[in-house]
């Protein structure tokens, strides 16, 4: 009976190591959203930049730039490499306008980040 128990534990605890080595690795999404101050997004409440210029000089203070998808998830934009590096330059171009991009999306502690592989200005309307 010890045995049947020690035998399920491992396979419980072996499951578990599986699915989070598979999580560890990311996955690869498509966002749509708008390049945003992150102080703005949460004091503010927005749903989308108030202007560009408003999000490149929040950026340029220092503030970091997020994503914030279409439907109201906020993705931090980090690094792949190590050591990690700011994002802000490369999102610097696009910042107050809505965008897709495309990279490895991680989700920790219901916080979400991706690893930008491609970012382009979506189409206007």
């Amino acid at each position: 009976m010890k045995s049947i128990r020690n035998l399920a534990l491992c396979s419980f605890f072996l499951a578990m190591l599986a699915s989070s080595s598979t999580w560890a690795a990311g996955k690869q999404e498509t966002i749509k959203g708008y390049v945003i101050d992150s102080s703005c997004t949460f004091t503010q409440d927005l749903n989308k930049p108030i202007s560009a210029e408003c999000a490149v000089a929040c950026a340029k203070a220092g503030s970091p730039l997020v994503i914030q998808g279409e439907n109201g998830t906020i993705y931090l934009p980090i690094s792949g490499g190590m050591p990690a590096t700011g994002q802000n330059d490369r999102l610097l171009a696009f910042a107050g306008q809505k965008v897709s991009v495309t990279g490895k999306v991680y989700v920790k502690g219901g916080a979400h980040a991706i690893v930008i592989d491609k970012i382009e200005g979506a189409p206007k309307p």
